[in-house]
């Protein structure tokens, strides 16, 4: 994605950046010149020294603490980021909460948990961001998904089902804001994050096994995606979910 000076007053809004895929993405998108809010919920420490590495290298970023499953502190954190860089062009909906339990061990409170942050905490940010977004001759929305998306799974039913629900939002927002901004997902498989970190280190060599790239993929990869789908170039992709998971969902 090419830096564009038409760019240096406006803002991104990434949720859950401040470690892991966000993080990564927030890197990308400042090196090209916007100005991008570094969102946590308990990460602080890791949130400022995200903003202390940008900041060192020549780009734009501040802190900002919001529950993405909140609706009044994700508009919050819209509003903030608008203010600092004159607008947002993009909006990364990347905060995602992941827990492993049964059906039988779930709570109501868990799925509750679930759906607000990795589905209704993009539907809050794209609704904050949208006064800012129709302003601007072209914008972007991207959305971080899941392989449990299409595959379901046995210990997470909740993070599923929100995760497929982001993919009818995907579409849905792809239908409504066109052609002026476009709306896609992204379903990584593993990644090599803080949240998939026990299940690498506990399982690591059979995962690697299943999956045909024979590695898990680096939050670098993930947001070089983000990065192209979130630039005017890909102004021709729109309600696309698209895999990247190193071929394992062929299996």
């Amino acid at each position: 994605m090419n830096e564009q000076t038409t760019d240096q007053k406006l803002g991104a809004v990434i949720t859950g950046s401040a470690r892991g895929i966000g993080a990564a993405i927030a890197r990308n998108l400042a090196a090209c010149g916007y100005g991008v809010s570094i969102n946590y919920v308990s990460g602080e420490e890791k949130a400022h020294r995200l903003v202390e590495e940008i900041e060192a290298s020549g780009g734009r970023a501040f802190a900002y603490r919001a529950d993405a499953g909140d609706y009044e502190q994700v508009r919050s954190l819209v509003e903030e980021t608008a203010h600092r860089y004159g607008g947002i062009r993009i909006v990364v909906n990347n905060a995602g909460f992941s827990q492993h339990t049964t059906i039988d061990q779930m709570s109501v409170e868990d799925w509750d948990r679930a759906v607000a942050v990795n589905l209704s905490g993009a539907f809050y940010a794209v609704k904050a961001a949208l006064p800012y977004l129709r302003k601007l001759d072209w914008a972007r929305i991207v959305s971080i998904c899941s392989l449990r998306a299409m595959t379901g799974s046995n210990h997470g039913a909740h993070y599923a089902a929100a995760k497929s629900g982001l993919i009818g939002l995907t579409k849905s927002l792809a239908l409504e804001l066109a052609p002026q901004i476009t709306a896609n997902a992204i379903s990584p498989g593993y990644v090599n994050t803080d949240m998939n970190a026990a299940a690498l280190a506990k399982n690591g060599e059979a995962i690697r096994a299943m999956i045909p790239a024979r590695r898990v993929a680096e939050p670098e990869e993930i947001a070089a995606l983000a990065s192209f789908l979130a630039s005017e170039e890909a102004g021709y992709i729109t309600g696309e979910t698209i895999n990247m998971n190193g071929g394992i969902y062929m299996r």
